[in-house]
């Protein structure tokens, strides 16, 4: 199992971030299998890092082997979702994009990918036109829609497939909207589609 990751696949967020790139492919990175975290169990900050961030996203898993797959196809390669958080060490991220050196560190860490409880595509409807947000402590800090992705999911996997063998099992985390921001310990963090919860766990 693998799981790629989509960043700055939304424009407001890409704003906050102070992002300009004009984008015209998806912009790819990966978590390996340490970084799932599941099952509720809690999220331990790290001690490399004084700055890490919650990053909501929609999460689609893939349900059969493809490679090169065409868009216009690509739906037929997954028909589960839910919402996940890619925590990312952003001050280390910072200090490595500064010095134009690669990220993974910051962003494939042991547990740096929490996943919900998957649910069957057919129950949210148009992955199109999903909204999904989190709430921290009982208070919602991030929302979004997946009608204001900049590549849709169709996209994504049509794209990633170009390159790499998609698996059944494997995820996609599809991107974070704006209002992404600090963790801190005891956090209580709960995610999301619609008005359904998916996700919830602790920081410690």
């Amino acid at each position: 199992m693998k799981i790629i990751a989509v960043g700055m696949n939304y424009a407001a967020h890409n704003k906050e971030l102070h992002h300009s790139l004009k984008l015209a492919e998806p912009t790819i990175f990966m978590k390996s299998d340490v970084s799932l975290l599941k099952d509720e169990k809690p999220f331990f900050i790290p001690d490399f890092s004084s700055d890490v961030h919650y990053e909501t996203e929609i999460v689609v898993k893939i349900c059969r082997l493809g490679k090169n797959i065409a868009e216009r196809f690509a739906n037929r390669y997954y028909d589960e979702i839910t919402v996940g958080i890619d925590f990312t060490a952003r001050d280390l991220q910072t200090k490595l994009r500064s010095q134009g050196l690669p990220w993974e560190i910051s962003k494939a860490f042991d547990n740096s990918a929490a996943i919900g409880t998957f649910i069957p595509l057919a129950e949210v409807g148009d992955i199109k036109q999903i909204s999904f947000h989190l709430e921290i402590n009982g208070h919602k800090v991030q929302e979004g829609n997946t009608k204001n992705m900049l590549f849709s999911a169709d996209k994504i996997i049509a794209y990633v497939s170009r390159f790499f063998t998609l698996k059944i099992g494997d995820l996609i985390y599809t991107g974070t909207p704006a209002g992404v921001g600090k963790i801190n310990i005891n956090d209580h963090l709960q995610g999301y589609i619609e008005k359904r919860k998916l996700l919830d766990f602790y920081i410690r």
